[in-house]
C-alpha cells in the first residue's frame, strides 16, 4: 500500500509538478485547495481533474481574515512592516493541511515551497528560489509532517519538468505574491477596509517638506516613489503613526546592529547561551552572520556581525545553522 500525503494544490505550476513528483516517488496524493477569495478554485479543480487527482476545497477565508488579514492591516497602521505569507504558512496553510490530513487519517502533508524537508528538519532551497524564510514560523509538529518535493529545484527547472510531464501549467504565469491583495496595492486594500490614515507631513531634518497621502503607503528604507520630496533622493527612516508623520533622511539611521524578536518559533531545542548563526530579515538572498540568544519568556536577541540595512518591526527574522532553518519570529524592535 502506497503512503498517502495531503498536498496543498493551487493548480499552478509548482503544485502541479509537486503532485507529479510525489506520485513518481510512490505517494498516493490527495489534493487540498484553500479558498482565499483569489478566484482560482475552478482552475485548481480543472487541473486536478486533468491530472486524475482527488481534490477537496476548503474555505479558508474566515481563518485567513482572523489570522493574517486583520493582523496585517493592524501592523501597517502601527507603522510596522508585516510579513503576511510567513504568518499564513503557520496559522492557515499548514494548519489547515494538517487538519485535512487528520480527517483522512493521513500523517504527511506537502507543499510546493522551494525548500528542503528531511526527517522533520527544514533546509534552505537553492539560492535562486529559496523559500525557507517563508517557513520560519512553522511549528515543529508541522515540520515533522512536511514533505517538500521541489526542494532540489529552481523555477526554470520546474517549468521544464512541467513541459516534460505534458502539464499545461508549464506556461502559466506565477501566482500573485499575496493572495488576498490581488493587484499588489497594499495601500488601496487598506483603504477599501475603511481604516486608512489621511494625509500628513513628510519630515526632513526636522522640517516639513511635503505631504504624504497616508503613512500606510510607506515602509522603512523605501526610496522608490519619493521622487525629490526634500530636493534630493531620500529614504524613509521613520514612520510616526501617533503624529501621522513620515520621516525622511539621506540614509542615516537605516542600519541596525541588533533586533529583538517576540515569541520565537524553534525547530530545534533552543541552544543555551549565545550562539553563532546566519540570519535573514527579509525575503531575499541575503544572509547575515550573527550571534543570537534565547530570551526568558520565549523571545530572541539577534546581534549582527555587521549592521543590516532597514530591518523593521513586523518583519520576520529567520535563523539558520549552516543550511538548516532552526528558528524564526517577528521582529519587535531594532537597535
Amino acid at each position: 500500500m502506497r503512503p498517502r500525503v495531503v498536498l496543498g494544490f493551487s493548480g499552478g505550476v509548482d503544485s502541479a509538478v509537486a503532485a507529479r513528483l510525489l506520485a513518481l516517488d510512490g505517494w498516493d496524493v490527495r489534493c487540498v485547495y484553500l479558498e482565499t477569495g483569489s478566484g482560482e478554485a475552478d482552475c485548481a479543480r480543472e487541473s486536478a481533474e486533468r491530472m486524475g487527482l482527488p481534490l477537496e476545497i476548503i474555505d479558508a477565508r474566515e481563518r485567513l481574515e482572523r489570522e493574517v488579514c486583520a493582523p496585517f492591516e493592524a501592523a501597517y497602521l502601527s507603522g510596522a512592516t508585516p510579513s503576511p505569507c510567513v504568518l499564513c504558512n503557520r496559522r492557515v496553510k499548514l494548519a489547515l493541511l494538517c487538519e485535512a490530513a487528520d480527517a483522512l487519517g493521513i500523517r504527511s502533508i506537502a507543499t510546493g515551497h522551494y525548500a528542503a524537508a528531511v526527517d522533520g528538519a527544514l533546509f534552505r532551497g537553492r539560492p535562486e528560489n529559496d523559500q525557507s524564510y517563508m517557513l520560519c514560523l512553522v511549528t515543529r509538529g508541522q515540520a515533522e509532517r512536511l514533505t517538500l518535493p521541489l526542494g532540489g529545484y529552481v523555477k526554470g527547472e520546474v517549468r521544464a519538468l512541467a513541459r516534460e510531464f505534458g502539464l499545461p501549467q508549464a506556461s502559466k504565469p506565477d501566482s500573485m505574491e499575496i493572495c488576498f491583495i490581488r493587484d499588489g496595492d497594499f495601500a488601496a486594500w487598506i483603504a477599501r477596509r475603511g481604516r486608512a490614515p489621511g494625509p500628513g507631513a513628510l519630515i526632513y531634518r526636522g522640517e516639513r517638506v511635503g505631504t504624504h497621502e497616508g503613512y500606510h503607503r510607506y515602509t522603512l528604507g523605501q526610496r522608490r516613489g519619493l521622487g525629490f520630496a526634500a530636493g534630493r533622493r531620500v529614504f524613509v527612516s521613520e514612520i510616526r503613526p501617533e503624529t501621522n508623520e513620515v520621516v525622511l533622511s539621506d540614509g542615516e539611521g537605516l542600519y541596525s546592529g541588533r533586533v529583538l524578536v517576540l515569541e520565537a518559533s524553534w525547530l530545534v531545542p533552543p541552544p543555551e547561551g549565545e550562539f553563532a548563526c546566519l540570519a535573514r530579515v527579509r525575503h531575499s538572498r541575503a544572509l547575515c552572520a550573527a550571534r543570537a540568544s534565547a530570551l526568558p519568556g520565549g523571545g530572541l536577541d539577534i546581534r549582527f556581525d555587521s549592521p543590516v540595512r532597514a530591518p523593521a518591526p513586523g518583519q520576520a527574522a529567520a535563523l539558520y545553522c549552516g543550511e538548516r532553518l532552526i528558528a524564526g519570529g517577528i521582529i519587535s524592535k531594532c537597535e
